[in-house]
């Protein structure tokens, strides 16, 4: 059993890891005001950002599907690892030497994960140490061939890998790599006589994620003679492989997609090699599948817009759009049509770009020049026209037969776009242009649609959660295994129910105290505080949360890291809080934002004045949540006495109560007496509370 990493090393990982960082390598993120930044969650496919992250408190909240937590919870999530891998991924990125308890025999020698990510790399610095050789000519021409030179075919990371039978696996082991590990890779076979290198004889190209991590190849044949007939193949789906969620090249253009809101989506490696080097630095592409909703979500979460707040963003926005380059022949219209089943919203913004002659982005630049390839992209079409015209143009409709045939052609495609206002659009044109009645292709279009059973759907309605049975589609999935599917059913129990309402001061009061006590601490006078008890709080999550924060050790002190502070309540609150704990530390409370010496754990980076950003918060400091706990300013030292006063006043409100009910039930006597006195030191202790905290002379 491998060795449990030490608990103060655990501590470093934590104080050193920039969650926001972290986010952002997969997530754009925008600034909310009080140091909140949001996006669209990773976690659960969703069309208006309701993940939130709050780097000075080290804490990340999803409103949509409830999960969050740190950021080791995060990358536990993200890269589908447990915790001590989590910790492993984070120390090697931070460069944190990790050490192990001395009890265990056998020392943890890193995360299956980390170890593959490892493989991968030292097979790429292989292949890169190939493609020079005599053997690899073949490669140096299919390259040259494209007008790559070497530093290009450097740039993008273009290996070669030898013909021989097990290269590869021999210089692997000899760096210390298990064949167990090289098999996990998608590195090697396993054959009759051991294994052997999957990539043989081909040229190759790394596909990585957006932090620029190998997570696979990609590899072209080159001789007649390859056992493997297939003109190119891909690692196959390993731990850190999934072909329908890694796009070749996004290591590279991710900036550009984010700073342009635009992404191109071509066939090929050699087409995304010419779309950079032709100036259009957003191209990325499958490997080895269609593009499908996993991609969608990787390019919706780099291009969204919620700069208009509950406004649904939908179209081309200010030259937000996802341009897919497509042959004009059968197989490129086939893969437009393909692309109608992805969501309606996503296809709104979508466009096509055919080149003349047909030819793909590589051969473009070949034969026409980089400007070539630029008017390429600029000159898309929207996806429906272009589908609905390739449709009417494979008939001659100066003929009545040939009309008809236009029209049963194209219904079927119009039937299958899901926004009925869409439809209707979409429906004229294509009759003017056919030259038939409306109508009649209004009942083609209808008849294929119920055919096809196709729901419809608003891609421009403003997006917000439905819950419960009502207007809700058919669907055979079980909600239990979907965490945002089973959120939204557990919102529509709260919301539908008439017993207990929460918009009530008593509530209001102690989710204000809770969020203002989770986020600034130091805010909270400890002498006041010493004063509550469990019976101050009389809604149940918030009594259970007081009690949390006791078991941690009450108000923390003032050296603590914010992020420490965070894990000691967390933990002692356990799972059934840890979503609410989450979500009031990202919760917005009505004070204004620190001034930036006072906020200095949380202080954004500004742009330079009066260039981009200047004056705006743009990004946390670094590594926010580990500096310790801001000193609170006078406001909200203000705020958070008002918050106590409010619930101590409460409270001896309840035991005046409790103490005049109890006295009108006893006969006169010395109890009674005594009864008496203490309400006339709970009203004494009242009004001197209402005094020092608002000044009241009543």
């Amino acid at each position: 059993m491998p060795g449990l990493i030490k608990k103060d090393d655990i501590e470093k990982v934590r104080a050193k890891a920039d969650l926001y960082e972290i986010v952002s390598e997969s997530v754009t993120l925008k600034p909310s005001g009080s140091g909140t930044y949001v996006g669209l969650c990773p976690f659960h496919d969703e069309k208006s950002p309701s993940f939130s992250v709050r780097p000075s408190m080290g804490v990340w909240h999803c409103f949509g599907c409830g999960l969050g937590g740190d950021v080791f919870t995060y990358v536990e999530r993200e890269e589908n690892v447990e915790f001590g891998d989590a910790v492993e991924i984070l120390a090697d990125k931070y460069h944190i030497e990790l050490h192990y308890d001395n009890d265990r025999r056998e020392q943890r020698k890193g995360s299956k994960r980390a170890r593959l990510l490892e493989a991968n790399e030292e097979a790429q610095r292989f292949f890169v140490s190939q493609i020079m050789t005599k053997e690899a000519l073949a490669a140096r021409k299919l390259l040259a061939g494209r007008t790559f030179t070497q530093a290009d075919s450097t740039h993008f990371g273009c290996g070669y890998a030898p013909r021989g039978w097990d290269n590869l696996v021999r210089h692997l082991s000899t760096k210390g790599f298990t064949q167990q590990e090289m098999l996990d890779a998608g590195l090697a076979r396993q054959g009759q006589r051991g294994i052997y290198d999957y990539f043989r004889g081909r040229v190759t190209w790394p596909i990585r994620d957006s932090t620029g991590r190998t997570l696979g190849f990609g590899a072209r044949k080159l001789f007649e003679d390859d056992s493997i007939g297939a003109k190119y193949i891909n690692t196959p789906d390993t731990q850190l492989y999934r072909k329908n969620q890694v796009l070749y090249g996004i290591d590279l253009a991710k900036d550009a997609i984010v700073k342009k809101r635009q992404a191109v989506i071509v066939e090929g490696y050699t087409d995304v090699m010419a779309c950079h080097l032709a100036g259009v630095d957003t191209a990325v592409a499958t490997c080895g599948t269609a593009f499908g909703e996993d991609h969608a979500k990787i390019v919706r979460r780099l291009i969204s817009d919620d700069a208009l707040g509950a406004i649904q963003l939908v179209g081309p926005v200010r030259g937000s759009r996802v341009v897919f380059t497509f042959d004009g022949d059968a197989a490129g219209q086939k893969a437009a049509l393909h692309a109608f089943g992805l969501d309606g919203s996503f296809l709104t913004q979508t466009f096509v770009a055919v080149a003349r002659d047909n030819l793909d982005p590589c051969d473009l630049r070949i034969q026409h020049g980089d400007q070539a390839v630029k008017s390429l992209v600029d000159e898309a079409r929207p996806l429906y026209d272009f589908v609905i015209d390739s449709a009417v143009d494979m008939f001659d409709t100066q003929y009545t037969t040939g009309q008809m045939g236009a029209v049963k052609a194209v219904a079927p495609i119009i039937a299958q776009i899901r926004d009925r206002s869409l439809v209707g659009i979409y429906t004229r044109k294509a009759a003017r242009r056919i030259g038939v009645d409306l109508d009649l292709l209004q009942q083609e279009v209808s008849a294929a649609r119920r055919s096809m059973r196709v729901h419809d759907q608003s891609a421009y309605a403003i997006r917000q959660p439905r819950y419960g049975n009502a207007g809700r589609e058919p669907s055979d999935r079980n909600p239990y295994e979907e965490s945002a599917r089973r959120r939204e059913l557990e919102k529509k129990d709260a919301a539908d129910q008439g017993y207990y309402r929460i918009d009530d001061s008593v509530f209001i009061c102690e989710q204000q105290f809770m969020g203002l006590l989770i986020q600034i601490p130091r805010a909270v006078n400890r002498d006041v505080y010493s004063q509550l008890s469990v019976d101050s709080f009389v809604v149940p999550i918030f009594r259970t949360l007081y009690q949390a924060v006791e078991a941690a050790g009450g108000l923390p002190a003032a050296d603590t890291p914010q992020g420490l502070w965070m894990h000691n309540l967390s933990k002692e609150a356990g799972p059934l809080l840890e979503s609410a704990i989450n979500e009031l530390a990202v919760m917005p409370l009505p004070l204004a934002a620190p001034d930036k010496d006072a906020q200095s754990p949380v202080s954004g980076r500004v742009g330079p004045a009066g260039g981009p950003g200047a004056g705006q918060e743009a990004e946390p400091a670094a590594n926010a949540a580990a500096i310790q706990l801001r000193e609170a300013t006078a406001e909200e030292r203000q705020y958070a006495s008002e918050l106590l006063a409010r619930l101590l006043d409460a409270t001896y409100m309840r035991l005046i109560s409790a103490a005049r009910h109890q006295m009108n039930r006893l006969p006169d006597g010395q109890e009674k007496f005594d009864l008496l006195g203490k309400i006339t030191e709970y009203e004494t202790l009242r009004k001197e509370l209402s005094n020092q905290v608002f000044g009241n002379v009543n």
